[in-house]
């Protein structure tokens, strides 16, 4: 179980409450559920993937929670604070793997959209106010998270705000597909994200 830190909102939350209460307490306005892996696809790196939509819907009730608590102790302020989350783009990548990234490999668009469906509607129903796709490397892997949000959005009959982060992994300026900031922006802006940004990572040599 080394490195799962996600099932912690299972096993130990009153350690990620306290994560979480410590955010608030410093004045953020959105703080994120503990479910960077908790998708079924990085869970069976652990044998764990039956356990996605519990640790969802434990760790979105978890980050409602403290945020309620929070804002009892932030009325005279006005400000309220809000629950976000969805997940990081696995560590499979649907486009063309290249050398940049050891042992990488395809896995099919309609597994991913699958379990990260399984991941929105955990979140969804544990309480989120918004969901954000981070860290993306490989835009098909934000395409199949966000058509699979837009799926969940109409099963559940909800509407979210979505945020999408993007990576760009080295000095070239793109993705780990090939993308530039822009392009990446264009190939997702059907998602009508409410905030679209691209970070830089830096990645240990192969």
């Amino acid at each position: 179980m080394q490195g799962n830190n996600d099932l912690l909102v299972l096993t130990k939350p009153e350690a990620i409450a306290e994560i979480h209460d410590g955010y608030l307490a410093a004045g953020a306005d959105i703080i994120s559920s503990n479910t960077f892996n908790a998708q079924r696809i990085s869970l069976a790196d652990y044998g764990m993937e039956e356990l996605a939509y519990e640790m969802n819907l434990a760790a979105a009730k978890l980050a409602r929670d403290r945020c309620r608590r929070g804002d009892a102790r932030r009325r005279r302020t006005g400000r309220a604070s809000w629950p976000a989350r969805w997940a990081r783009p696995t560590a499979r990548r649907r486009s063309r793997p290249t050398s940049t990234i050891r042992a990488s490999a395809t896995s099919a668009f309609d597994e991913l959209v699958e379990a990260y469906a399984e991941q929105a509607r955990g979140l969804i129903e544990g309480g989120v106010d918004l969901l954000l796709i981070e860290t993306v490397f490989d835009t098909l892997n934000a395409k199949a998270a966000g058509f699979a949000v837009y799926q969940v959005f109409d099963e559940l009959g909800v509407e979210l705000p979505l945020i999408v982060s993007g990576t760009i992994t080295d000095r070239s300026g793109r993705t780990l597909s090939g993308q530039t900031p822009e392009a990446f922006f264009f190939s997702i802006r059907h998602l009508e994200a409410v905030c679209a940004w691209a970070s830089t990572a830096r990645w240990a040599p192969s």
